[in-house]
């Protein structure tokens, strides 16, 4: 697989992760939206919501109350940087990220393509722990 198979933009389909116990959990609720954008030249940004995301009541952007602030960054997830493939893999490099702690590392994703041209993403998070399990994001070309 190269990059060319991988490039364009994404629209989000189903976004859950299955733990190793059966447990399945929806990170952004059913029906979450979300994007991932994959350049020819090596550069990716992916943003992932809850639908019916709300408005602020108590204030703008900067001065909202935190408990607004903080629904606001629950319900939500973006990163942005580069990436290169390997085989099945590929390795995002994170540089921006709403998530601080994501900043400067790497996040990677086994990726196929399934007979209708739907995109999976999948990894494995906490392994070998009590919540270990496979998170699945499945894209179309949008």
């Amino acid at each position: 697989m190269s990059a060319q198979n991988l490039a364009g933009r994404w629209e989000l389909v189903t976004f859950e992760q299955n733990y190793d116990d059966g447990r399945r959990v929806y990170p952004m609720g059913e029906g979450p939206q979300g994007i991932i954008q994959y350049t020819e030249d090596g550069f990716m940004s992916c943003m992932i919501s809850r639908p019916n995301r709300k408005n602020f009541t108590t204030g703008g952007q900067w001065n909202a109350s935190d408990a607004e602030k903080a629904g606001a960054y629950n319900s939500m997830m973006s990163y942005a940087g580069r990436y290169s493939v390997a085989d099945h893999t590929v390795t995002h490099f994170v540089d921006l990220s709403l998530f601080p702690n994501w900043i400067g590392g790497q996040q990677q994703r086994v990726f196929k393509f399934d007979d209708q041209g739907l995109l999976s993403l999948t990894a494995r998070l906490e392994e070998n722990t009590s919540e270990a399990r496979t998170a699945l994001l499945l894209w179309k070309r949008g």
